[in-house]
């Protein structure tokens, strides 16, 4: 009679790396074994909890007519509209009990039934193999209505041999998942908690003589170039001889018998790596199975302070990466994940940290193509019990220890044929213990070629690689000296959450100044917002807390360069303007080109140049820089210019691709500098400056200055026949989350020269902000002066019981069909915040759609973005020009604005241009939403309808006086402080030099 379910349960919260006839774990290898796909629909049903599941659904009689379907690989909670549940979204924190390994009763449990037919063949002989993927948290298997093992371990592969249940014709395979069980314990990472069966279940044939195991270790000697070839085989002893081939290479090797010489020398070769990601196929087979691998040769070493590949230094110029689709959850989709790495190529990504679990297989087939370097991580987190001290932390728990080398091992076998792995990370955040230095030991014993990194061992007992999260450049510079001899990076740093991510060029120039440094991984790549919609069916993508959930960490899981849809934020343009490995230095001496690739000279780089007069091109050609080797640099003259035409005369290099790469079209940009050459004044004839027009009394009681109106306290109505509203000056901005969060990073509470530049605890930015009443400031006329040369307003701004304000001195004058407004602010004494912004505020009709500008740009951002510069013209649509985070909060700001104009149906063209005051110029932000709109809002569809458009000029940032807030470190949890910035008063002394806008009506086009 077939075994039906117990009703026992206890197996959810054993301790164990999984039960049955588990294969031992092996590599991912493309063979010509058969093999069938079980993906598809299943049937299904849920239960609220484990012990509700119905026993006799093992049973292949039993009648299922009556359950759902569902497809797999999917996760139940993004299926059934809501009636199979929600995700859920925590952090650090458990959403149950921290009572290990017992889980709670309510635990949904999901039985998963598959009907399939086994090719006939299949039972002459060999055995048959069931292979799990991905599963969340824990699965029970049954075939046949027999019991074959308990699958644990949700994002590693597991084999179960079920030979001797499968059976010719029809065959029931039934998998019961529990979303709870004693591994979630140790399966902590920052994501969403998605149960389901979400990666492929497969069945395979082996043949008893078949190559169930091949590793091939490909070194090469970065001192001879020569390369050797070690095979490791795992097969029984009729599986010999085995024949090993490699036509490009010449090689045709044959092996007897194990105790053959399995280190072959096949010469010279061309080595691998992530600039030049050279490949070698290399056929094992035998006579009942071939096994095709693609090879890299390099050599991994850690010398040192060099962590070393083919003898050269890596520099990491990395981002974290989870498995993750906005719809889909963890489901993986290799042609939406070959086009997320090529926009990593694009933008000079070249690394990946798998976080926090090994991810599914074909990545790495991928970055081994592609070319990236990886450090490939543990399906291990532990994180929740630091909130008790580290009490009970499985990592030092004797009884865990099975479970941890379980894991690391079938990471290691799994993965170990691919050359785009560097390292092996024990898994993140899990504290210390026996249990991490067991796995790093064992690993060194497997895999010898390649180092450990853990980044929670700070004692550095059993990494090879000193690694930190969030450290600022103070505490990396002392790392450099109290880790001497040790290679050390950031496995996570400039968090992009939201408009965050500050500091890059910072961190570059760190790394550039200290070669035990090696640089680091963003976190992180995209964005986790789960697409859905509201009741009237409005689409966005939800965050933690948008599915009811009690316990949620909220927005955190959107913390990516690019968002949930994919969409790159302007951080991504940033990252990879700093970070380019072309560096090209433009100065008058002439143009210098520093090649900082691994591998690869700069001859597939065509140097253009373009001469631009007021961001109008006059002149462009090719530089004639000759290839240069990795590692050197080379400089040549500076291409002959007239320079006689009036205005402002920039030079710009561009290093372009010259051919079609696997990775990019020809022309892609891989960097960019500028160089400006200075201004050329208007000589004699140029037209004199017209006389400014008098401000005089209105028949409304407001006054009248050429063709602009304003009421009676001085605020603008319109210019000309448009109405233009305001002209206040503001000092709110939309806090970015980063602004918004309280753990370290406050420059305003502490000095960070004497804090490592750690900051201090809270309360956040945005939260100062609000005490100190910046976003409910209220005007009070002071005076009003309308005189023969235009109009000047006095006004102080304070907020409700508050002692601190700020003078406002506006002189607004109208001449030659324009007009002018010079601003002056002073801030009383006694401030003690910062200000997130000092600008104008000017609302403008809705109609305006586009916008054309010269100045930085064309990215959407925030603060000064190096590499970034002064450029134009530059079109856009209005609408593009702010960035739609998951969370609403300031975006677009543009610097070294010198000319703006806005352009929509039926309106006529609306032109502000600047004059630079002590060597700055204003930037400006134009939106749909007011500042006030966008703090209110927590979701983007949350916005009201836009009634306007809303322009804000504000002062640029390159002033003595007026600093930035600093990009502050997070806390563990990768909190960061006050990243988005603000600028700081000085008390008694003129904060905001004065600046100079024209806002004509009408303006001819030039």
């Amino acid at each position: 009679m077939p075994a039906t379910a117990s009703p026992d349960i206890a197996y959810i919260e054993e301790i164990s790396p999984g039960s049955g006839r588990r294969v031992a774990p092996r590599a991912h290898l493309d063979s010509d074994s058969p093999v069938l796909d079980l993906c598809g629909d299943w049937r299904f049903r849920l239960y609220p909890s484990a012990g509700e599941a119905d026993a006799a659904a093992s049973d292949p009689g039993f009648d299922d007519s009556g359950w759902d379907a569902i497809d797999v690989p999917s996760h139940w909670v993004l299926r059934g509209d809501g009636r199979w549940g929600r995700p859920a979204y925590t952090n650090v924190k458990y959403p149950f009990p921290l009572d290990p390994p017992h889980v709670p009763d309510a635990n949904p449990t999901g039985d998963h039934r598959r009907r399939f037919g086994l090719p006939p063949d299949w039972l002459a002989g060999g055995r048959v193999w069931l292979r799990f993927d991905g599963l969340e948290s824990l699965g029970r298997v049954w075939l046949n209505g027999h019991e074959v093992g308990v699958v644990r371990g949700s994002l590693l592969r597991q084999e179960l041999d079920v030979t001797d249940q499968v059976r010719a014709g029809g065959n029931v395979l039934v998998v019961r998942v529990h979303q709870w069980s004693a591994m979630s314990y140790v399966e902590d990472q920052d994501q969403w908690w998605l149960p389901g069966i979400f990666r492929e279940v497969t069945l395979l044939h082996r043949h008893d003589a078949g190559l169930d195991d091949v590793w091939l270790r490909a070194d090469r000697d970065p001192a001879t170039g020569r390369g050797t070839l070690t095979v490791e085989l795992s097969c029984p002893p009729e599986a010999y001889p085995v024949r090993v081939r490699c036509p490009e290479l010449g090689l045709e090797a044959e092996l007897r018998d194990a105790a053959a010489a399995h280190a072959l020398d096949v010469g010279p070769v061309e080595p691998w790596s992530a600039d030049v990601p050279r490949l070698y196929e290399v056929v094992v087979a035998n006579a009942a199975e071939t096994v095709t691998v693609r090879m890299g040769f390099r050599r991994v070493e850690v010398v040192g302070d060099a962590w070393l590949v083919n003898g050269r230094r890596l520099r990491l110029r990395g981002v974290n990466r989870h498995d993750f689709d906005p719809i889909e959850g963890r489901v993986f989709d290799a042609p939406k994940v070959r086009e997320a790495m090529l926009l990593m190529k694009r933008h000079n990504i070249n690394a990946i940290r798998t976080s926090h679990y090994p991810p599914h297989p074909v990545l790495l087939d991928l970055a081994d193509e592609l070319g990236f370097w990886v450090i490939d991580e543990c399906d291990l987190e532990t994180h929740g019990f630091e909130t008790n001290g580290w009490v009970g932390n499985p990592s030092d728990d004797p009884d865990w220890r099975e479970v941890y080398l379980d894991r690391a091992h079938r990471m290691v076998e799994r993965d170990k044929n691919h050359p785009c792995i560097i390292a092996w990370s024990l898994g993140n955040e899990s504290g210390q213990g026996g249990n991490l230095a067991a796995m790093a030991t064992w690993i060194r014993r497997r895999d010898p070629g390649r180092p450990v990194h853990y980044e929670n061992d700070h004692t550095d007992r059993y990494v090879d690689v000193v690694s930190r999260m969030y450290a600022t450049v103070e505490e990396l510079v002392e790392l450099t000296r109290t880790r001497p001899g040790r290679p050390i990076i950031e496995c996570e740093y400039v968090h992009a959450m939201g408009n965050g991510a500050g500091g890059i060029a910072t961190y570059e120039a760190t790394f550039d100044a200290h070669p035990a440094l090696h640089g680091g991984f963003v976190w992180e790549w995209r964005d986790h917002g789960i697409l859905t919609a509201t009741a009237d069916g409005t689409p966005f993508h939800a965050y933690g807390g948008d599915f009811g959930e009690v316990f949620h960490d909220g927005s955190f899981v959107c913390d990516g360069m690019v968002l949930a849809d994919g969409t790159p934020t302007p951080m991504l343009a940033e990252y990879a303007a700093v970070v380019t490995p072309i560096k090209v230095v433009l100065a008058a001496e002439g143009v210098t080109v520093d090649n900082r690739r691994h591998d690869g000279d700069t001859g597939d780089l065509t140097f253009g140049w373009v001469h631009e007069v007021d961001g109008r091109a006059v002149a462009s050609g090719v530089l004639a820089v000759p290839p240069v080797a990795a590692g050197d640099s080379t400089s040549v003259p500076l291409p002959t210019l007239d320079r006689g035409a009036a205005g402002e005369h920039w030079l710009t290099v561009t290093a372009a691709l010259a051919d079609r790469t696997p990775w990019a079209t020809a022309g892609h940009v891989v960097t960019t500098a500028q160089l400006p050459l200075g201004v050329v004044e208007p000589g004699a004839s140029a037209a004199p400056v017209a006389a400014p027009e008098p401000a005089v009394p209105s028949d409304d009681g407001g006054y009248a200055l050429g063709e602009a109106r304003f009421d009676r306290w001085g605020r603008l109505l319109s210019v000309g026949p448009l109405p233009v509203l305001g002209g206040e000056v503001t000092l709110w901005r939309a806090p970015t989350e980063n602004d918004s969060l309280a753990t370290r990073g406050s420059y305003e509470l502490a000095d960070p020269a004497e804090t490592m530049g750690l900051g201090v605890d809270g309360p956040s930015s945005a939260e100062r902000w609000r005490e100190a009443g910046l976003d409910r400031l209220q005007p009070r006329l002071v005076a009003l002066v309308p005189g023969p040369d235009g109009l000047t307003t006095r006004y102080l701004l304070a907020a409700a019981n508050s002692a601190q304000h700020l003078t406002v001195e506006q002189r607004w004058r109208w001449s030659a069909g324009a007009l002018q407004l010079d601003v002056d602010v002073q801030p009383s004494a006694g401030w003690t915040v910062t200000w997130p912004r000092v600008g104008v505020h000017l609302r403008l009709p809705a109609g305006y759609a586009e916008a054309s500008w010269f100045g930085t740009g064309p990215g959407r951002e925030l603060r000064r973005q190096p590499g970034r510069r002064a450029r134009g013209p530059v079109l856009g649509r209005l609408d593009d020009l702010t960035v739609r985070y998951a969370v609403p909060q300031e975006s677009g700001h543009r610097e070294a604005l010198r000319e703006l104009r806005l352009a929509g149906e039926g309106l006529p063209s609306f032109s502000v241009t600047t004059t630079p005051v002590a060597r700055a110029r204003p930037g400006f932000v134009v939106a749909r939403h007011s500042a006030e709109e966008w703090t209110a809002a927590r979701h983007p569809h949350e916005l009201p309808r836009s009634h306007g458009v809303h322009l804000l000029p504000r002062p640029g940032t390159a002033r003595p006086r007026l600093p930035l807030v600093r990009a502050g470190r997070p806390a563990r949890t990768r909190a960061l402080a006050a990243s988005g910035g603000g600028v700081r008063p000085v008390q008694g002394r003129p904060r905001l030099p004065c600046r100079r806008l024209t806002t004509p009506a009408h303006r001819r086009t030039r």
